[in-house]
C-alpha cells in the first residue's frame, strides 16, 4: 500500500500538471482526484466522494440559477446600458465607470457574469470614447476579480474560506465582512488602472471580434439597411415582445407559401414585420412589400411575445439567425424584472443576517425564481456551470487529504524549519506568496482548496486565529492576474482585446504584489491574529 502522504502529493502534483497543461478536459482532471484518493487507499469510498454531497456545492449552484435569471430578466441589461451612456465622459471618466461598475456587478452576480454582460458594453463604449478595446478590456477583467471579494457570494472562494473557517474553530464571515478588505482593493484597482494603465496595456486591434451577446439596436439597423424598412428597435423590442431573424429551412413546410407583412404565422400567431429574397435565389438577394412565395434560404422578421417567438424558433421549418433568448437578455427590465429583483433583495437579506444557512438561502431564492415565473427548471439546470460543480465537488475531498494523511501538517512545519521563525506574519507570507503562484496557472477554487488545509495547520501550529489566513487566502485567491488562463475571465477579454500571453502581467504583476501585500500586511490588521 503506497504511504498517504507520498500518494497524497502525487495525486496533488498530477492534478496541478492536469490543470496547467489544459490538454484534458478540467472535469476529468478533477473526477481524477476521487478516484486516485481512493484506489491509493488515502480515503475511504464514502470520504473520497463527499464532496459531491457538500452544502457548499449545491449553494454554489443555486447561484449560478439567481445570476442567469438577473440576466434573463434583463437587470445585468439594463445596469449595462447605464454605464454604455459614460462613454462621452473620456477616458478617465470611463475607466473609472466601467471598473466601479464591474465590481459592483461581480458582487452580485458572479465575476463571469459581470464580465459576460458587460463585455459588449466595454467595446461599445470604448469605440464612442475613442479608445482601442485592448486598453479597456483588462481592466474589466481585473475589476470583476476585485468586486469579487465585496461579498460573500462574490465568488466561489468567498464560500469555501468561510465554510473552512467555522469547522477549524473560527466562525463564518458576513455577508458583507469581504467588503472591508474588497473595497480598499477595488479602489486601488481603479486608481492604478487610470494611473498606469495607459503605460502598462498594449495598444492593439484585434483579428476579429469574439461573440457578444446581441445588441438589438444594432440588429434593428442592420434590418433597416438588409429590408429597407423603417423600423424602430424602442417599439420593436419591449419587456414582454421581440423580433428575431429566421430562415426557411430546406424542406420546410413553409416553402410554397405566399406570405406578406402584416400576416401572422399559423401556429404562436406571431405577427411578419418584413421579408427578404435569400441570396440563392436566381434574382439574388431583395427585400419584398407585397406577398412573396417563400423558398429555402428567404429571410423573415416575425414579431411577437417572447415564450412565443422561443417556441417558434425551435420550429424545424426554420432556423433562427440568432437565439431569441440572447436577444431577450438584451432587452433591459423585461419580464419578472420586478420579481427577480425581490428574490435577489430576500437573498441578500437572508444570506446578511445569517438567520439561515446558505445553503438553504439559495435553494429558497431558487425555488421562487421558479414559482414565479421568473425563470423554468429547464433554464436554472442550464445556467448551472456544472464544470464548476464537479470541479469543486471533486477537489474537497483533497483538502481533506492534506489534513488526514498529514501533509498540511508537513508542509507547515517544513516552512516553518525553513524560515526559522514563529511569526504569523511570516507564515501567512509564505502561505500567500505559493497560492498566489499556483493561482496563475490553475483555478483559483482548486488553489484554495489545496491551500486551506495548509493555512489551516500554519495558524495551529502557532496557536493563532484561523481567521486572517483564511480571509488572506480569499484574497490572494481573487489575484489572478498574470495569465490568460489563470481565470476564466481573462480568456474572456483575451481575443475582443487582441491580447497576447504576455499582456496581463503587465498590469497583473504590480496589481498582484497590491493584492499580496494587503493580505499579509491590512487583513491581520482587520483580523487580528
Amino acid at each position: 500500500m503506497i504511504d498517504p502522504l507520498v500518494a497524497t502529493f502525487v495525486i496533488l502534483a498530477l492534478a496541478v500538471l492536469g490543470f496547467a497543461t489544459n490538454r484534458v478536459p478540467l472535469v476529468i482532471v478533477a473526477l481524477f482526484v476521487p478516484v486516485a484518493l481512493w484506489a491509493t487507499g488515502v480515503l475511504p469510498l464514502g470520504e473520497a466522494l463527499a464532496g459531491f454531497s457538500d452544502p457548499i456545492v449545491l449553494f454554489i449552484a443555486t447561484l449560478f440559477v439567481l445570476s442567469a435569471a438577473l440576466e434573463t430578466t434583463g437587470i445585468t441589461a439594463w445596469i449595462g446600458a447605464q454605464l454604455e451612456r459614460c462613454s462621452s465622459f473620456g477616458r478617465t471618466g470611463l475607466l473609472v465607470t466601467m471598473v466601479g461598475g464591474t465590481a459592483l456587478l461581480a458582487a452580485v452576480i458572479s465575476i463571469n457574469g459581470a464580465v459576460a454582460a458587460l463585455l459588449p458594453v466595454a467595446v461599445v463604449a470604448a469605440a464612442r470614447a475613442g479608445i482601442v478595446p485592448s486598453r479597456m478590456l483588462i481592466p474589466v477583467a481585473f475589476a470583476a476579480s476585485a468586486g469579487s471579494l465585496l461579498t460573500l457570494t462574490g465568488t466561489p472562494v468567498n464560500v469555501i474560506i468561510s465554510e473552512v473557517a467555522a469547522e477549524s474553530g473560527g466562525r463564518e464571515f458576513g455577508y458583507f465582512e469581504f467588503a472591508l478588505v474588497g473595497l480598499p482593493l477595488v479602489l486601488v484597482t481603479m486608481v492604478l488602472v487610470v494611473t498606469v494603465g495607459q503605460r502598462l496595456l498594449p495598444e492593439r486591434v484585434p483579428e476579429r471580434l469574439a461573440d457578444v451577446a446581441a445588441d438589438p439596436r444594432e440588429r434593428v439597423r442592420s434590418w433597416q439597411e438588409s429590408y429597407a424598412e423603417d423600423l424602430d428597435a424602442t417599439n420593436l423590442f419591449t419587456g414582454t415582445t421581440g423580433v428575431v431573424e429566421v430562415l426557411i429551412a430546406p424542406r420546410s413546410t413553409l416553402i410554397g407559401r405566399r406570405v406578406s407583412p402584416g400576416m401572422t404565422t399559423r401556429d404562436e400567431d406571431l405577427v411578419v414585420v418584413a421579408l427578404r429574397r435569400g441570396s440563392d435565389s436566381a434574382d439574388g438577394p431583395s427585400a419584398s412589400s407585397g406577398p412573396l412565395p417563400l423558398q429555402a434560404g428567404d429571410s423573415v422578421l416575425v414579431r411577437g411575445p417572447w415564450e412565443a417567438l422561443h417556441r417558434y424558433t425551435r420550429s424545424p421549418d426554420v432556423i433562427a439567425v440568432e437565439a431569441s433568448q440572447s436577444l431577450q437578455r438584451s432587452v433591459p427590465l423585461g419580464v419578472g424584472w420586478k420579481r427577480c429583483l425581490g428574490v435577489l433583495v430576500a437573498t441578500i437579506g437572508l444570506l446578511a443576517t445569517g438567520a439561515v444557512p446558505p445553503v438553504i438561502v439559495g435553494l429558497l431564492a431558487a425555488a421562487a425564481l421558479v414559482l414565479l415565473r421568473v425563470i423554468t427548471v429547464p433554464q436554472g439546470l442550464r445556467a448551472v456551470s456544472w464544470d464548476t460543480v464537479i470541479l469543486i465537488g471533486a477537489l474537497i475531498p483533497l483538502s481533506a487529504a492534506f489534513v488526514s494523511s498529514g501533509a498540511a501538517e508537513m508542509m507547515a512545519e517544513l516552512v516553518m524549519r525553513v524560515t526559522g521563525s514563529g511569526s504569523p506574519y511570516v507564515a501567512l507570507l509564505a502561505v500567500c506568496a505559493l497560492t498566489l503562484v499556483l493561482g496563475q496557472f490553475i483555478s483559483n477554487v482548486a488553489t484554495v482548496l489545496v491551500m486551506a488545509p495548509v493555512a489551516v495547520s500554519f495558524a495551529q501550529t502557532l496557536g493563532v486565529s484561523v481567521q486572517p489566513f483564511m480571509m488572506a487566502l480569499a484574497v490572494v485567491g481573487a489575484a489572478a492576474f498574470l495569465t490568460p488562463i489563470a481565470t476564466p475571465v481573462n480568456l474572456m477579454v483575451l481575443q475582443p482585446g487582441g491580447y497576447r500571453f504576455g499582456d496581463f502581467w503587465r498590469l497583473g504583476l504590480p496589481l498582484a504584489l497590491v493584492f499580496l501585500a494587503a493580505a499579509v500586511l491590512y487583513v491581520p490588521v482587520i483580523w487580528p491574529f
